[in-house]
């Protein structure tokens, strides 16, 4: 279902409503301004709902909760705890496999892809089978093993070639990702925001929000929100969304949007991805990771 998020953009998923209660007992927004360097918090970390003084307007705008004025704690200090928590829960698995929808932009172009992926963290290798576009494509990636390439085997004419590898960077595997398989997985996209948060703790002209029941796909979601009222060096995108799944408390996806161009427009999708029907520790072997696997195409 298309979904009309709080400032307007429009993106996958839908927007439940709130639980309601006094301000200060559970979900919060807190912002920070660059000139007076004053952060706004509560005491309280977001756990279920998100609570307004009794009024929340989720389809709107989000509820807010101005807080503990004096208070010297960065807003995404709240939201960096959570997303910690997310990343261990995801290393602790030892692999999983799920299906995985990315849309990010390269080179100006949006990218739709969507394929089933197996994940094992040690040593990181990675199995991919396109579902679209490029039926039927693999991909086989393990550190430390092919000169840490990629083995690719296309469908259709491309087949021919036989098994193609190919280094990360090739300009062929960049022309349609953003980052190299490297990158792959839960992990490293929750690690990735981490890094981002931390490094915009260093500034203001920041603002966090918090939703909850928020609808993908079959997750319910809480989801926080940072966001920056103006382009800065620093900032690598005007907005991030970071999704928590209610039940398993992972984090299945993470949405960038970038500055508009003109003004009153809607900030662009820079990165949109998602990880659905994930199966944790299915004790995965080299095997999984093999070109010789019978029940692969290489």
């Amino acid at each position: 279902m298309i979904g009309v998020k709080p400032d307007g953009a429009s993106v996958l998923g839908d927007w439940g409503s709130p639980r309601r209660g006094r301000a200060g007992e559970g979900d919060r927004v807190m912002s920070a301004t660059d000139g007076s360097r004053v952060f706004r918090s509560d005491r309280r970390l977001f756990m279920n709902s998100v609570l307004a003084a009794g009024t929340a307007l989720f389809s709107g705008t989000a509820a807010t909760v101005a807080a503990e004025e004096n208070s010297a704690e960065h807003p995404l200090q709240a939201a960096l705890r959570e997303a910690r928590e997310a990343h261990r829960l995801v290393r602790k698995m030892s692999s999983y496999e799920c299906t995985f929808t990315k849309k990010e932009v390269v080179d100006d172009d949006l990218i739709s892809q969507k394929m089933k992926l197996k994940i094992r963290h040690e040593p990181f290798s990675v199995y991919m089978l396109f579902q679209e576009p490029r039926e039927g494509r693999e991909v086989i990636f393990v550190t430390g093993q092919n000169d840490n390439k990629l083995l690719v085997h296309e469908t259709g004419l491309a087949a021919l070639i036989g098994t193609l590898s190919l280094s990360p960077e090739d300009s062929r595997v960049k022309a349609e990702n953003r980052y190299p398989i490297t990158k792959a997985g839960m992990a490293n996209m929750v690690q990735g925001v981490i890094e981002q948060w931390e490094a915009e703790t260093k500034y203001g002209e920041c603002d966090v929000k918090y939703f909850s029941d928020a609808k993908v796909e079959d997750y319910t979601c809480r989801v926080i929100e940072s966001s920056h009222p103006q382009p800065r060096k620093q900032f690598p995108f005007q907005m991030t969304r970071l999704w928590i799944d209610e039940k398993t408390q992972l984090a299945v996806r993470v949405q960038q949007f970038g500055f508009p161009k003109k003004k009153d427009a809607k900030p662009p999708v820079i990165e949109d991805y998602l990880f659905t029907d994930v199966q944790p520790d299915l004790r995965f072997t080299d095997r999984d990771f093999d070109t010789d696997n019978p029940a692969y195409n290489f």
